[in-house]
């Protein structure tokens, strides 16, 4: 662990009250209870949110459902006037918030206007960004947004290797913001956003591993986050994905197929303690459910309480408990399969 992560969980843990603490001893204690038996107990509220910007974006990215422009939901852009109401709702209770989804969250003309809503409730913030349009202003409003946290996906060192993922996007745009970013940092001595330079592992990049960590300390970046990829249609190969065994999600089998290397274990935390809001209000269970196929409520016509304690998150909760498996946005499912460096 590097000074930049250990400043970053030192500032994390800054957001933390008595009753958002207590809240969370409730969340991991009915989770366990619920393990034991079998069965939902739940008590508490989500102390982890994720919130969609938009479902817009300016790169055309393989396996990426915004990409490649394959949502059967709708196309739009989160309102200030709604999120407000959201996080009235959330923010006493709230460690964390997440702003991304799907979608590029830089393209929401409100989206820094949201991060400082949030950070002056005392939440931590964070958000990815392809970095397309972290132009010096930007930057400089990012930084006073109070954002905690910037990912920024850079998936190659060289513009050849870049594009072959980023379909649509430029490399020396993503260097230029980041650059624009540390420079904000600087200028004002603040020691946040925490700058993560996030590597999606795929075969046309994996023999840059190396080169993504020197360009990140040539930067200035906190961090290097390396991410196995999620490839929809697995079973007989995919060419992205990568030879490396430690950045793949999926091994061959004697075979010659591919399967899914991580158990899928009937329980997950994250049921009990987060959940995605999209931006015309649904709730789904977690970022898997990409197309939100598994809406457990919709914000527009009831209050969260309500929908958090709901029959069907309820009924939710016990089928992960029961047959996870048989739930489909489980089934590619890869929790812990980050490498940070």
């Amino acid at each position: 662990m590097n000074k930049g992560q250990i400043k970053d969980g030192v500032n994390f843990l800054t957001k933390l009250t008595i009753r958002r603490t207590v809240n969370a001893l409730r969340l991991l204690s009915s989770y366990y209870v619920s393990k034991s038996i079998n069965s939902n107990f739940h008590s508490g509220n989500p102390i982890s949110v994720s919130v969609e910007p938009t479902t817009s974006c300016n790169l055309q990215c393989p396996e990426c459902p915004s990409g490649l422009r394959q949502f059967t939901r709708p196309t739009g852009m989160l309102k200030m006037d709604f999120f407000k109401e959201t996080i009235d709702q959330l923010y006493k209770d709230l460690l964390s918030l997440t702003f991304y989804f799907q979608g590029e969250p830089y393209l929401n003309p409100k989206f820094l206007d949201m991060v400082k809503y949030a950070s002056d409730k005392g939440i931590y913030t964070c958000t990815s960004t392809n970095a397309h349009y972290l132009t010096k202003e930007i930057a400089e409003k990012t930084i006073a947004s109070g954002l905690d946290r910037l990912i920024i996906s850079i998936d190659g060192t060289t513009q050849d290797v870049y594009q072959q993922y980023r379909v649509g996007g430029r490399l020396n745009k993503v260097l230029e913001g980041t650059k624009e970013i540390i420079k904000a940092k600087r200028k004002v001595n603040s020691n946040t956003p925490h700058v993560i330079f996030q590597f999606l592992v795929v075969r046309p990049n994996e023999h840059q591993v190396k080169e993504i960590k020197q360009l990140a300390q040539q930067i200035g970046v906190d961090v290097v986050k390396f991410k196995t990829a999620q490839i929809y249609d697995y079973e007989n190969g995919n060419d992205l994905i990568p030879t490396i065994d430690e950045f793949s999600r999926y091994k061959l089998n004697g075979n010659g197929k591919y399967h899914l290397k991580n158990k899928l274990l009937n329980e997950c935390w994250k049921m009990w303690h987060s959940c995605v809001i999209t931006w015309d209000g649904k709730v789904v269970p977690c970022c898997f459910d990409k197309d939100a196929h598994h809406q457990l409520g919709d914000l527009r016509s009831e209050s969260f309480s309500k929908l958090w304690k709901s029959d069907a998150y309820n009924q939710f909760r016990v089928s992960l408990l029961k047959s996870r498996k048989e739930i489909d946005i489980c089934q590619n499912c890869t929790e812990g399969t980050k490498v940070w460096v």
